[in-house]
């Protein structure tokens, strides 16, 4: 069933019977994804007294309580209150139910080979998301979200553990280039748009948001209703090109939720 929506002026046809997940299923106790050695998200039933929440040992149904971190245990969108003072939800900054969205994919580059910038010193070894890959690139497209798929792209981006080896991440240059084009929403296959680690600084980040160097304090040209997306996989069978995102998160009242981004192709 094809059906049509505008959005900014623009008419898309899509298929509505035809989603495309790109969250990663969080695997309670189980094979996931990891950031920073966190400790793995988990769940447990719930007890009182006699009842347990477990229907395998004799509870009337399942309800289990749930431990984890959203920035660290897989797919989450944030908002700007992830480095503001000011606790700014991601419930109240997202307010789109669907958006315009181009999914590219870039060959990150090793820091030797370019010249680009970046806030901390570097490894010339660190492999970097350009600005001169993303130009090179359909991420010109005027749309309001860009998805970035990064090479090389398998299922072991599921249940990678990021503290093994570095993963790529943007340079300054690259991070101005997105927010000039007007992209008001960024979805990235990375633990982080920056180096993990890199003092403490999230300078992408406030370069996405437009938060001054060094603050925590947003100001009048602060970009409250962007959000960014971090964690997810697009497989490869997923052709770069338009689409329709509708990007799912729970209700919290929190700078980042678990999310579900999903994708129709769009025309």
């Amino acid at each position: 069933m094809i059906t049509s929506i505008q959005l900014n002026g623009q008419a898309l046809r899509f298929d509505p019977s035809k989603p495309i997940d790109i969250s990663i299923p969080l695997n309670f106790n189980g094979p996931q994804p990891n950031a920073y050695g966190v400790e793995p998200a988990t769940a447990s039933p719930c007890k009182a007294g006699d009842l347990v929440g477990d229907t395998r040992r004799g509870g009337s149904c399942n309800f289990e309580e749930y431990k984890f971190i959203a920035h660290c245990n897989g797919t989450h969108t944030e908002c700007v209150g992830h480095i503001t003072n000011e606790r700014i939800s991601v419930r109240d900054s997202l307010r789109e139910v669907f958006i315009a969205a181009t999914l590219v994919t870039v060959a990150p580059s090793y820091a030797k080979d370019t010249d680009e910038s970046y806030s901390v010193a570097i490894d010339p070894a660190d492999r970097l998301i350009t600005r001169r890959e993303l130009e090179s690139s359909d991420a010109a497209t005027y749309v309001d979200a860009l998805i970035i798929r990064t090479l090389p792209n398998d299922d072991r981006k599921l249940t990678r553990n990021y503290t093994d080896n570095m993963p790529p991440y943007f340079t300054s240059d690259a991070m101005n280039f997105i927010v000039d084009l007007g992209f008001k929403h960024l979805l990235v296959d990375l633990p982080s748009i920056d180096r993990l680690y890199d003092e403490g600084k999230l300078s992408n980040h406030r370069i996405f948001w437009n938060v001054g160097e060094d603050s925590f304090e947003r100001n009048s040209n602060t970009r409250k209703n962007s959000t960014i997306t971090e964690m997810i996989y697009t497989p490869n069978a997923i052709e770069d090109g338009l689409y329709l995102l509708n990007l799912q998160i729970a209700p919290f009242a929190s700078d980042a939720s678990p999310s579900r981004p999903v994708l129709f192709y769009a025309q």
